[in-house]
C-alpha cells in the first residue's frame, strides 16, 4: 500500500511537470510568434517604428494606399491569425490568453477594415499623412536628426514619401469616377495646408527645419554640403511635388467634392460606419444606441451645467452663459504662449500630492509640455505624443496656441488630466514600460479603452485638489458634454443624414466651445467617422466598471489597486476590460 502511494504521488509529479513544461514550450514557441508578428508590422509600416524609437527603418516609407500595400497587409494578418489559432487557451499563461485573444481580435479587425475602399480618400486636414510627415520633418518629432546619417535617411524616406503624394492624386481621380471623394468643406481646408508646403521662401520652408537645426557637434563643411543637398531637393522635388497636388486639389478636385456631410453617402457606406463604430468603441452598439445614449447624456449634463451657472450668480439662459464663459476676458488673462505652458505646469505642481495617492504605478518616461507647431496649429486639437519605447523621448502633451490673447482658460485643467497626467501620459507610458507585455500589446491602440481612460481622468479632478474654481469644473462638465455631444452629432452626421450645419447648431446650442472650435470639431468627426464616439462610451464602461468594485468590495475597495488593474494590462477591447476586472473582484471576494 505504501509503494502504491509513492507510486501515485510520483506518477502525478511527473505528469505535472509534463504539463508545466508543455505550457513553458507553448509559452515560448507562442511569444516568438508575438514577436514575428510585432518585428513584421514595423518592416509593414516603418514610420511606426521611428515613433517608437526604433531607428533601423527611419530611411523607409510605407506604400500604404496602393493594391500591392493591401496584398500585403491581408497576407499579414491572415498569417498570424492562422498562427495564433493553433493554440489553446489552456495550455497558455494567463498573460498569453489575454495576447491570443487581443490578437484574433486584432487581426479580424483588419481584414474587415481591408474589405472597405478607404484609398481613394488618403487625405484629410485633421489625419493623414502630410501632417505626419510634417511633423516629422520639423526636427521636433520622432524622426531623429542627430547624425550624418539621420540626415541621409531622411532624404532617402522623403522619395518614398513624394511617391506617396503621387499615388494620393491617383487614388483621388479612382476615387471621383467611382462616388468616393471627400466633402467640400474637407478639401477646403486640406488646400491651405498643402499650399504652405509650397513656400518657396526656403529657410521657412518647414522642410529645411533640420538645417535650421543643426547638432552643434557638426563641423562647417558638413553642415555646408547637406545645406546644398537639402535646399536642391526642397527646391526641385518637394516644392513641386507639393503644387502637383495642390493644383490638383484646388483646379478639380474641389470641384468634385460631396455636399453631403455623413459616410453613408459613399457606396457602402453605411457599412462602413458600422464597422467603424465598432473599431473606435470596440463594443457591438448600434448607431441608434449611441445616438440615444448620447441625447440622455447631453440632458444630464445640461443639469449640472445650470447648477454651475446659478452657483456663480448668472442671471440668463444657459445658452447665453455659454457666450459669457466663451467672452469672458477674465478666463483670457495671457499674453504670450509661454504663459499658456506655465498655466498647464502649474496644473501638474498642483496635483502632484493627491496622485501619490490615487496612483502607487507611475511612469519613469519623462513629460513635457509644447506648443503644437505652427503649420497645422490652426486645425489641430490639443493633443498628446508618447514617448519612445528606451524612454530616450518624452511624453509630449502638444496644445495649439494661435493667438495667445484669445486663449481661454476655463477648460485647462480637465484638459491637463486627459491629454497629459493621469490621463495618456501614465496609461501610455505605463503600457510601453511594462516588460511582462510582448511588443506589439505596448503600442496598441484602442480608442474606445483609451480616450475612455483619458475622459475618465477628468473626472478625477476634485479627487486631485482641482477644480476649486466653478468655471474650472464648469470647464470639465463642458469636456464631458463635448463628449456627450459626439454621441449625437457623429451619429446624426453619419447615420441619420444630418447636414455639416445642423452638428454645428446643436453643438453650439449645448455647448460652450467657441464657433471656430466647434466647426473644426466637426469637421473632424467628418473625416475620421466614428473615432470622437470612443470617449464617452470607454469612460462611461470605466465608471461602470469601479462603481461595481465599490459596491462588491466595499471597504476592501482600494482605488489605487483599482487603477492598476485598469492600467496593468495596457490596452485593450472594452469587453477584455469588463472580463479581467470581474475576475479581480471574484478574486478579493473568495
Amino acid at each position: 500500500m505504501k509503494n502504491l502511494i509513492l507510486f501515485c504521488l510520483l506518477f502525478f509529479a511527473i505528469s505535472s511537470c509534463d504539463q508545466k513544461s508543455t505550457k513553458i514550450e507553448n509559452n515560448l514557441e507562442f511569444n516568438n510568434i508575438l514577436e514575428n508578428y510585432y518585428q513584421d508590422g514595423l518592416k509593414l509600416n516603418p514610420i511606426n517604428a521611428t515613433n517608437e524609437g526604433d531607428s533601423r527603418y527611419n530611411d523607409k516609407f510605407p506604400e500604404l494606399i496602393t493594391n500591392d500595400y493591401k496584398n500585403k497587409q491581408e497576407k499579414y494578418y491572415n498569417k498570424y491569425l492562422n498562427e495564433v489559432s493553433k493554440f489553446k487557451m489552456n495550455d497558455l499563461s494567463d498573460v498569453d490568453k489575454m495576447s491570443k485573444s487581443i490578437l484574433e481580435w486584432e487581426c479580424k479587425t483588419n481584414l474587415k477594415s481591408l474589405s472597405f475602399n478607404t484609398q481613394y480618400t488618403p487625405i484629410d486636414q485633421m489625419w493623414s499623412i502630410h501632417l505626419i510627415v510634417g511633423q516629422l520633418a520639423s526636427a521636433e518629432g520622432a524622426q531623429p536628426f542627430k547624425t550624418i546619417s539621420d540626415y541621409n535617411n531622411w532624404l532617402v524616406r522623403l522619395d518614398g514619401y513624394m511617391k506617396w503624394l503621387e499615388d494620393a492624386e491617383i487614388k483621388m481621380k479612382e476615387g471621383m469616377s467611382d462616388g468616393y471623394v471627400l466633402p467640400k468643406s474637407l478639401i477646403s481646408k486640406v488646400i491651405p495646408q498643402i499650399k504652405a508646403l509650397t513656400n518657396s521662401d526656403l529657410k521657412n520652408n518647414l522642410f529645411y527645419s533640420p538645417i535650421n537645426n543643426f547638432p552643434s557637434d557638426f563641423d562647417k563643411e558638413t553642415k555646408s554640403k547637406l545645406d546644398k543637398i537639402y535646399s536642391l531637393k526642397i527646391k526641385e522635388k518637394l516644392i513641386p511635388a507639393h503644387d502637383k497636388l495642390y493644383q490638383f486639389l484646388k483646379n478639380e478636385y474641389l470641384k468634385e467634392g460631396r455636399l453631403s456631410s455623413g459616410i453613408d453617402d459613399v457606396p457602402n457606406g453605411k457599412e462602413l460606419y458600422k464597422h467603424l463604430i465598432k473599431v473606435f468603441t470596440t463594443t457591438d452598439m448600434t448607431a441608434d444606441e449611441i445616438h440615444s445614449l448620447g441625447l440622455l447624456e447631453v440632458a444630464r449634463i445640461s443639469s449640472e451645467m445650470i447648477e454651475i451657472k446659478n452657483e456663480v450668480g448668472f442671471k440668463g439662459s444657459l445658452k447665453e452663459f455659454f457666450n459669457y464663459v466663451r467672452e469672458n476676458d477674465t478666463l483670457m488673462p495671457f499674453e504670450t504662449a509661454e504663459d499658456v505652458l506655465k498655466n498647464f505646469n502649474s496644473i501638474h505642481d498642483r496635483m502632484k500630492p493627491q496622485i501619490e495617492k490615487m496612483f502607487d504605478l507611475k511612469p519613469k518616461t519623462k513629460f513635457e509640455v509644447r506648443r503644437t507647431e505652427t503649420f497645422r496649429e490652426k486645425s489641430a486639437s490639443a493633443e498628446y505624443s508618447p514617448g519612445s519605447l528606451d524612454g530616450s523621448r518624452p511624453g509630449i502633451f502638444y496644445t495649439p496656441i494661435p493667438d495667445a490673447t484669445k486663449y481661454n482658460t476655463y477648460s485647462d485643467e480637465s484638459l491637463f488630466l486627459h491629454e497629459a497626467i493621469p490621463g495618456h501620459h501614465y496609461q501610455i507610458s505605463l503600457t510601453q514600460e511594462n516588460d511582462l507585455l510582448p511588443m506589439f500589446r505596448k503600442t496598441l491602440w484602442y480608442s474606445g479603452y483609451g480616450e475612455g481612460w483619458a475622459l475618465y481622468c477628468e473626472s478625477l479632478g476634485k479627487e486631485l485638489g482641482l477644480y476649486d474654481d466653478p468655471y474650472q469644473y464648469f470647464g470639465m462638465l463642458g469636456a464631458e458634454m463635448h463628449r456627450a455631444i459626439r454621441l449625437v452629432v457623429d451619429t446624426g452626421i453619419h447615420s441619420k443624414g444630418w447636414t455639416r450645419e445642423e452638428a454645428i447648431q446643436y453643438s453650439l446650442d449645448n455647448e460652450a466651445e467657441s464657433e471656430a472650435g466647434i466647426i473644426s470639431e466637426i469637421e473632424r468627426y467628418m473625416a475620421m467617422p466614428g473615432q470622437a464616439l470612443s470617449y464617452k462610451i470607454g469612460q462611461l464602461k470605466i465608471k461602470e466598471l469601479r462603481k461595481l468594485s465599490q459596491q462588491k468590495l466595499g471597504d476592501n475597495f482600494n482605488i489605487s489597486e483599482f487603477h492598476n488593474k485598469v492600467l496593468e494590462s495596457g490596452c485593450v477591447p472594452l469587453a477584455f476590460l469588463e472580463n479581467k476586472i470581474n475576475n479581480w473582484i471574484n478574486s478579493k471576494l473568495n
